[in-house]
């Protein structure tokens, strides 16, 4: 089964959840620059959600370039994935309009753990689909990075009722953390052996 179409449709559907995030930034109350201050909240939890939206975007696309097929299994887990990101924009513009409160930092942190969980998931199913011995499978290993930001969102949860800024910092670090895309991967899909067997398999 090919992977265009899921492609097509997770890129749209993230296209959408951006929109819908910038979308939800109202302009100040004033025409002074003291009337941005209250919008400061909301511009910090924009470019927090956008940064981590643009992480799953390019990790995603880093991850599908290293793959050549798909079953229905790996649709369904995009599919999961996608859920949990279309969360962002409700969580995001929650954080923001209570001023970084606990529970809604700690319900920012939930969706951003299980949207983790839910690539590591689409990760394995591609593992599954593509074989234990493709370089897929050895790009990814065991995916340290991966299980490291899990627990990082666990804590932030747990710390986000003894302070939401030590919540929020760890979600920054995640984030740093992601910033650059898997260079195993990225090896895998610069290896012209494996597109050479990909291109004879998969006409």
């Amino acid at each position: 089964m090919g992977k265009g179409r899921l492609e097509a449709f997770s890129d749209g559907v993230v296209a959408i959840i951006i929109t819908i995030m910038v979308l939800e930034m109202k302009t100040p109350p004033g025409p002074g620059l003291d009337a941005l201050r209250s919008v400061i909240p909301v511009f910090l939890s924009y470019v927090l959600s956008f940064v981590f939206v643009g992480i799953y975007w390019n990790n995603h696309h880093h991850l599908f370039q290293a793959a050549h097929r798909v079953n229905g299994r790996i649709l369904w887990a995009n599919l999961h994935l996608l859920f949990w990101l279309s969360l962002m924009p409700f969580v995001t513009r929650w954080m923001a309009e209570t001023h970084f409160a606990p529970w809604p930092v700690s319900l920012y942190g939930l969706v951003l753990l299980l949207a983790g969980c839910a690539y590591f998931i689409l990760s394995r199913a591609l593992i599954a689909c593509h074989g234990p011995d493709s370089s897929l499978a050895t790009a990814l290993g065991r995916d340290v990075k991966a299980r490291t930001s899990l627990a990082f969102y666990v804590a932030a949860i747990a710390l986000s009722f003894i302070s939401s800024w030590i919540a929020c910092g760890l979600y920054v670090l995640v984030a740093i953390l992601w910033l650059v895309p898997d260079r195993r991967i990225e090896q895998v899909v610069g290896d012209p052996g494996e597109r050479r067997s990909a291109g004879s398999t998969h006409p």
